[in-house]
């Protein structure tokens, strides 16, 4: 049996390399050895598909602004990518009749080239989503079928175990983008570089299943496996087994309380999960202030937690032959762990603190999934084990719907993350980088508004430093042409008359027709008197005016500018005293208007995210309370006692059934 295994395994014989190719049925039951490296290619497929699921989220803060991505649109890109999914799990239940691992192949193959090529070439929010949902559809279908192969090749016996590694898949594909991210991601990492690196190893893993994966004969894997030791009685049976008769009518044998119910219940348990997986990073940053890389860093250690409990879990429930105490433990553990964590939200919280807590949530589901999955496909083999796919597809298909109507709830429930994501690491940046000049800014508020109101006129004294020049040098005849105005329009008005008056040191000594003539010409009567004497005692100063008078004369367009500039000359000197601080916050203007704009909202968002996120914590409490309640409906025992007679009594009627077929 060992070498027909083998051959098949290999291709030899007759069947060449392309046949090998598509044709991967095995006709036997595999020995340990080729069934575990099955396994190990499923499993290691399985963390691919969950890789490229989940590689957004690792850069999903600076994927957001770049595609300019409200976080209530990216909620919603993923609830409806998760709505389109399940109906790819619905189609996924397809494969109780075509086979599991061509689906599985071909699915890899196109998600792979997707993430490599097609997503990263995106500019644009809606042509991201549409690609990203093309993946989700394939991706709905492939991992359906991934499951389903690993209960074909896992008896009941060791069914938690086998789970357990096909849900560190989901788990590892997690830790993996956690761990390239925190690994490759820093400052100047641009989102499309992190799917490069996954659509490379999502065609690495192709090839791998292309060549090595295998799946079990229809008439094989329509039986029910309780151990090993029925191995001889099911390829007896094969032979005689009606394919088409235990097919039919596959959504009416599938679609039963037990099995709905169940998928529902895990699917609300897995809200935290998907929480995690697709806003981890958001909420770590948005709540707690970690940075992209150091939120990354923290998923390495839930997820590695949760693989470990995955595993470990699974190996201890087929030892004690029971898998729903296990269940029970986890789920009251990430109760209170959650609870725990609710407490934390919104209250300064080390780094370590935050991710022992959620490696400790990520343990305690782990010890509910592992056993809930073995127990689900021994609920579904109860009902049909010719059906495993189909009542795996209306798990992933419930699954799928559950996180979609989740996800529309949650941005109604966390509406302040849309400007914490799309503006707070942009306000904390320029908050940080131009600290010296918010605090200056903070300090000459008067100041500062007074250069905004005065603009043109600063402006003026930037673009006309010669015009104030002249004005500063000449500042005293300047005032004096002010003062006197009237008196130099006469003057100017009657050069030849006052040139006359000019050749008279002493007043007195001026003859009286002249001086007659004179106060006539500055108006006459004791105006002109007035006039005339104004001159007299202040002839210095308006001799002065009148010998710069050209020099005085290139000022006058400016008349208005330089009066205002007079009037605000205190100002303009703070204005010059702090002109290194004023040249400082002109540099960073577009940073400054972008903190003004966004700040306040960045502020509020930020007081009211905690309270938010407690809120959606707290209806995950709920769900796993809900799930607490629908434990009864899934097959098996509670004790291990009962549970070890149960698996006597079956091998005693194996053991009968062998001896009426002639086998033993």
């Amino acid at each position: 049996m060992a070498n027909a295994v083998a051959d098949q395994v290999s291709g030899g014989g007759k069947n060449g390399g392309l046949y090998r190719l598509t044709h991967r049925n095995l006709e036997h039951y595999p020995d340990f050895g080729p069934r575990m490296v099955q396994l190990g290619i499923v499993v290691i497929v399985t963390i691919a598909l969950y890789y490229e699921n989940y590689v957004g989220g690792s850069v999903s803060t600076i994927l957001l602004p770049n595609l300019k991505m409200s976080f209530t649109f990216y909620v919603m890109a993923i609830a409806f990518g998760n709505l389109i999914g399940a109906f790819g799990s619905l189609a996924a239940g397809l494969s109780d009749r075509l086979g599991r691992a061509n689906i599985v192949v071909v699915g890899l193959f196109l998600t792979g080239v997707a993430t490599l090529f097609i997503i990263p070439a995106m500019t644009s929010k809606w042509s991201f989503v549409v690609a990203t949902y093309l993946v989700g559809i394939v991706e709905g279908i492939t991992l359906v079928a991934t499951p389903a192969l690993i209960r074909d090749f896992s008896p009941q016996t060791g069914r938690a175990t086998a789970m357990g590694f096909w849900t560190t898949g989901p788990v590892l594909g997690s830790l993996v983008v956690a761990a390239v991210g925190s690994a490759t991601i820093n400052a100047s990492t641009q989102w499309q570089h992190e799917f490069r690196i996954c659509g490379v190893v999502g065609l690495i893993v192709w090839v791998i299943a292309l060549f090595g994966l295998r799946e079990l004969s229809p008439q094989l894997r329509d039986q029910l496996m309780v151990s090993v030791k029925d191995r001889v009685l099911i390829e007896a049976k094969a032979k005689g087994i009606d394919i088409e008769a235990s097919l039919k009518h596959p959504w009416r044998q599938m679609l039963k309380l037990d099995i709905v119910v169940s998928a529902l219940a895990i699917s609300v348990l897995l809200l935290i999960y998907y929480t995690a997986v697709g806003f981890g990073t958001i909420l770590l940053s948005t709540v707690f202030g970690f940075s992209l890389k150091d939120a990354n860093g923290i998923g390495n250690w839930q997820w590695a937690a949760n693989a470990i409990a995955l595993i470990v879990v699974g190996v201890i429930s087929d030892k004690v032959r029971v898998r729903k105490p296990f269940m029970l433990f986890g789920v009251l553990g990430a109760i209170l762990m959650t609870i725990i964590f609710i407490t934390k939200l919104g209250h300064p919280t080390s780094y370590y603190t935050v991710a022992m807590i959620l490696a400790a949530i990520s343990i305690f589901l782990g010890f509910a999934y592992t056993p809930w999955m073995a127990s689900f496909t021994e609920t579904v083999e109860a009902r049909n084990p010719a059906l495993t796919a189909t009542g795996l597809a209306v798990w992933g298909w419930v699954l799928r719907m559950v996180v979609f109507i989740s996800f529309l709830i949650l941005p109604h429930v966390v509406s302040s993350a849309t400007p914490l994501v799309s503006y707070g690491s942009q306000v904390q940046t320029y908050a940080k980088k131009d600290a010296a000049q918010i605090a200056f800014a903070q300090s000459h508020a008067p100041l500062i508004a007074f250069a905004q109101s005065h603009a043109s006129l600063i402006a003026f004294a930037q673009t006309h430093s010669q015009v104030i020049a002249t004005a500063t040098q000449y500042s005293s005849q300047l005032a004096a042409a002010q003062q006197f105005a009237p008196e130099l329009a006469v003057i100017e008005q009657n050069p030849v008359l006052f040139g006359q008056l000019a050749q008279y040191s002493n007043p007195a000594t001026i003859p009286p027709a002249l001086l007659a003539q004179a106060v006539t010409a500055a108006g006459g009567g004791t105006k002109g008197e007035a006039i005339l004497a104004t001159i007299s005692a202040n002839k210095t100063a308006i001799d002065g005016v009148i010998a710069v008078g050209a020099q005085l004369q290139s000022l006058v367009p400016y008349t208005s500018q330089l009066k205002q500039l007079a009037a605000n000359a205190a100002e303009f000197q703070q204005l010059q005293a702090n002109a290194a601080q004023f040249a400082a916050l002109q540099k960073v203007a577009p940073e400054l208007a972008f903190l003004q704009a966004h700040a306040p909202s960045v502020i509020a968002a930020s007081k009211q995210t905690p309270g938010q996120w407690r809120d959606w914590y707290w209806i995950c409490v709920g769900a796993l309370v809900f799930f607490l309640l629908t434990m009864p409906l899934l097959r098996g025992r509670w004790s291990p006692k009962k549970a070890k007679e149960d698996e006597e009594a079956y091998e005693a009627m194996v053991q009968d059934e062998m001896k009426e077929l002639h086998l033993v």
